[in-house]
């Protein structure tokens, strides 16, 4: 092997390496254990990503609090252990509670299908930073299927349907909305 091959060969290792031993991390960073919190099993679960960062340079706004809808904070606050080799997620009973039920939620259009109507999409609790990057873990987005297209938009959109909390998505997914329709 020449100087050339091993000097890419080291490089290739620097920059592969890492990306074997990273784990899931939260870009809010993870609290502190509370010394006075009695031993859980549960608590020894880690968390999710959480629903995002919504970045300050976004051209969109945040948000905003809606009484209407469930709370993204609801639907993030999932916990994951991993069972043959596979990350599935442990829902609290208030995110089970909402399988099969007719809800609304608000969010961030992704469009997993060309052109200006949707049928098929993804809501986010955070808008896009880049057309290429998911804005959080699986548990900040919900597959949308539509009854009728609605049309794509930037802006948050609110969407109603039934709402199923999944076990096993082959695409690692957590939440789908079906019969769903786009809410003025």
């Amino acid at each position: 092997m020449n100087h050339f091959s091993r000097s890419v060969v080291a490089l290739l290792s620097l920059s592969v390496a890492p990306v074997f031993a990273q784990g899931l991390s939260s870009p809010l960073g993870t609290p502190a254990p509370s010394k006075s919190a009695p031993a859980d099993p549960s608590s020894a679960l880690p968390h999710g990503q959480g629903a995002g960062v919504h970045s300050p340079l976004s051209p969109f706004a945040p948000l905003k609090q809606r009484t209407d809808v469930v709370a993204w904070s609801v639907l993030t606050d999932v916990k994951t252990v991993i069972r043959n080799k596979r990350i599935v997620p442990v829902y609290p009973a208030a995110v089970t509670a909402l399988d099969q039920k007719t809800i609304r939620l608000q969010g961030f259009m992704m469009p997993l299908e060309p052109g200006e109507q949707q049928r098929h999409f993804l809501l986010a609790s955070v808008p896009l930073t880049c057309s290429f990057c998911t804005p959080g873990g699986p548990e900040s987005m919900v597959e949308v299927r539509t009854v009728k297209p609605v049309k794509y938009s930037q802006a948050a959109v609110v969407v109603e349907g039934k709402f199923h909390v999944l076990q096993a998505d082959p695409y690692g997914l957590y939440y789908r909305f079906t019969e769903a329709t786009g809410v003025k």
